[in-house]
């Protein structure tokens, strides 16, 4: 006989103001953890960033449960800021992937407890590699604390858990402990915004601090020129077939002598011009706006908001012109 069914428990009967309530003492208790962990940083920080900033391998970071959610998130920071790490799960890591770690790393453990039973496991095999341990613990007295070269106490007074049982202050204390550390080996090693687009080049960081003109602009045919001698009409057929609202203008050799456009167009209708006897030379812009090929596309961006227009010519060191480019390039580029 199937044993009776148990009503499911309602649901306690909390106003909005109380939930608000509730969210609020959960984010200051955070926020009162991390201001914590700032008032007694000191020398133990100090060694665990030297430690780390003197590792010639890399940094292998680990963590069980929740701190190894915490520890995957310090390990994708300090990679793409300048120190080569990744995660390692301490369960996997004692049946086999501990090799994964050589002689040159170092290990950054995780554990509130400092007794978690898979990280202490490790323990001796890196005494026996030599690799250095820095430990985030909760707990100073505690094996792993113990047995660490540099011991940084990320410990809390309570969690945010009313029940004070589920890791949440904790948790967000070692997270900005971790983010702590990442940033001195930022500022240690001299990490640029270069060299974090390097790490980032899919995203919009990368794209302005990687992409150069000439990764976006017009080459070739595409590059719509005509020469000073060419009639108005010419040069006008020359914009409509390339579309980018302007036309070089230079001699038999390639050398930009002006630039036209639709607004040197309009200057020259009102002036009652006929387009069709008309030179370039006569209704053109001489000594335009440039942009070298291997400039920053971003830096194109610039030039174009600066002056005010939408196209620009791209001439190499002899101001021969090598390409050409307007704003809707570098929109589909994703650099504005």
């Amino acid at each position: 006989m199937a044993p009776p069914a148990h009503p499911a428990p309602a649901p306690s009967a909390l106003s909005d103001p109380e939930l608000v309530e509730l969210g609020r003492t959960a984010l200051a208790i955070e926020a009162d953890a991390v201001a914590a962990l700032a008032r007694r940083l000191g020398p133990d920080f100090v060694a665990a960033c030297r430690l780390a900033l003197a590792c010639r391998g890399r940094v292998v970071v680990t963590g069980m449960g929740k701190s190894g959610h915490i520890a995957g998130k310090i390990a994708a920071t300090l990679a793409s800021t300048g120190t080569p790490a990744f995660f390692l799960h301490p369960a996997e890591a004692v049946h086999g992937d501990i090799g994964m770690i050589t002689r040159e790393d170092l290990l950054l453990a995780l554990s509130n407890s400092g007794e978690t039973g898979e990280i202490l496991a490790l323990v001796p095999v890196l005494k026996r590699l030599g690799v250095p341990l820095i430990a985030l613990t909760g707990n100073p007295g505690s094996g792993l604390a113990r047995a660490a070269d540099v011991h940084v106490d990320v410990s809390v007074p309570a969690e945010a858990c009313p029940l004070n049982l589920a890791p949440t202050a904790s948790t967000t204390a070692t997270l900005a402990m971790g983010d702590a550390i990442a940033v001195a080996l930022l500022r240690l090693r001299g990490f640029t915004e270069e060299d974090f687009a390097r790490s980032h080049p899919g995203g919009s960081l990368g794209r302005r601090l990687l992409l150069h003109v000439e990764d976006v602009m017009h080459t070739g045919t595409g590059v719509p020129a005509v020469g000073p001698e060419d009639t108005v009409s010419a040069g006008l057929l020359e914009m409509s077939k390339k579309g980018l609202g302007m036309t070089a203008v230079a001699d038999a050799g390639g050398t930009l002598l002006g630039v036209f456009t639709d607004g040197d167009l309009r200057r020259a209708l009102d002036r009652r011009i006929d387009v069709h006897s008309t030179p370039m030379r006569a209704v053109m812009t001489a000594d335009p706006r440039t942009v070298g090929p291997r400039e920053l596309a971003v830096e194109a961006v610039l030039l174009m908001e600066r002056h005010r227009i939408t196209a620009l010519v791209v001439v190499d060191a002899g101001r021969h012109v090598v390409g050409a480019l307007n704003v809707h390039d570098l929109l589909r580029a994703g650099v504005m």
